[in-house]
């Protein structure tokens, strides 16, 4: 059996991966990453580290497995909080957690593991991961938990191939209902506990709060543009290549404040991002307004009346070379190639029929229907059937 170092969050689905892996008959030593102590700037005892270390403890001690914790808190503010700032900063809307992973979870702390000895890292994501022979090569995939409602394989879009093969999810064929059973049947204090909200290891923050640690506020306006503004009476025009349809597809529509109306103020653009509703405070208004666009170099904020609003709706993204990420190499796309795959967006979206297309330059996702929200930063991520092929940062 194999020596697997458990990331103990001290929630219940790790509790339950470290102690499935224990009655697999595993050698299994629990570990806590400490990521994060400033409580300043979280808003509730949601996710404080010195109560979840405490589970993890108590956990540890109940399975009867050694137990310490790591305090990774220098690596998690050089690679994701300053990331964070930086890319808010520049009016784009980083994914922490798919970061985390990447960064910390399956690498810093990977290698703490590896050289205690591990065999594998496990952790408590409900995804699932397996092997084929392919060319005399094992490849690894990843594959969507069987709860669909509590699939985390979107979260792991950026692993490679490499960290995918120290990988263990242990939760990834049960449900939530069935870990929490689980969990209460072996008497663990988390088996009630509720999951943590928020950011990855820092908890619930008011993100504006947060921000403004290093982004002062910076007093500017609120323009709603119309639904039936000109700006979306762009007919297609001729084509002279597909890659010139693409590009056009994938383009955002660009506003000028006399575009619209002045709503609002608001106290700096890199505070919001698209498809927001909440924060804005602006009433009166006969349905909701939601931000359709941020301009960062003038501070301004455009909005839309509904959530079907034209200014909200996309149907193609772009990802530049450098940002695409294939968990299958074997599959990567060569140049002028195409696929058709599932897509999705955010985390818990419902995959999208779309079809991927490779040029020099990058990745063109195009999407069978309109998207909402297509948001610079965060991660698109394709899959076949429930295997997760690749991702990338949307441009």
């Amino acid at each position: 059996m194999a020596r697997v170092i458990v990331g103990l969050s001290g929630g219940v689905d790790s509790s339950v991966a470290a102690y499935l892996l224990k009655e697999q008959g595993h050698e299994v030593i629990g570990l806590f990453m400490k990521n994060w102590h400033d409580d300043s700037v979280t808003i509730s005892n949601e996710c404080p580290w010195l109560e979840d270390s405490n589970d993890a403890m108590l956990v540890a001690e109940k399975l009867g497995i050694p137990f310490q914790t790591v305090d990774l808190s220098e690596q998690y503010k050089e690679r994701i909080v300053d990331y964070m700032f930086e890319e808010y900063k520049n009016g784009r809307t980083p994914n922490p957690d798919v970061l985390c992973n990447r960064e910390i979870k399956f690498d810093v702390f990977l290698e703490i593991a590896l050289s205690l000895g591990a065999d594998f890292v496990a952790t408590g994501h409900y995804c699932r991961k397996d092997s084929i022979q392919k060319n005399d090569q094992t490849i690894y995939r990843l594959l969507a938990g069987i709860d669909t409602n509590k699939d985390q394989s979107y979260f792991l879009c950026q692993l490679s191939q490499e960290q995918l093969s120290k990988a263990l999810f242990p939760v990834g064929e049960l449900t939530k209902p069935e870990v929490r059973t689980i969990a209460a049947q072996q008497d663990l204090i988390t088996a009630e506990k509720k999951d943590s909200q928020g950011l990855c290891f820092i908890g619930k923050v008011r993100l504006p709060e947060f921000l403004q640690q290093q982004l002062q506020p910076k007093e500017g306006v609120i323009v709603e543009i119309p639904y039936n503004s000109s700006v979306y009476n762009m007919e297609e025009p001729e084509f002279n290549s597909t890659k010139d349809r693409l590009h056009w597809l994938s383009r955002k529509t660009s506003y000028q404040p006399q575009d619209g109306k002045l709503v609002g103020k608001h106290q700096g653009a890199h505070y919001f991002t698209k498809g927001q509703r909440k924060g804005l405070a602006v009433g009166g208004t006969p349905l909701p307004l939601f931000v359709i666009e941020t301009d960062v170099e003038t501070n301004t904020i455009y909005t839309g009346q509904g959530s079907d609003h034209p200014g909200l709706l996309r149907s193609a993204l772009f990802v530049k070379s450098k940002d695409v990420h294939w968990i299958r190499e074997d599959l990567a796309l060569n140049i002028d190639g195409e696929l058709k795959v599932k897509a999705r967006i955010r985390y818990r979206q419902p995959l999208q029929d779309a079809t991927l297309y490779s040029t020099e330059s990058g990745l063109y996702v195009v999407f069978n229907q309109p998207q909402s929200a297509i948001t610079e930063g965060q991660f698109v991520a394709w899959y076949h059937n429930d295997e997760l092929l690749g991702s990338g940062v949307i441009s």
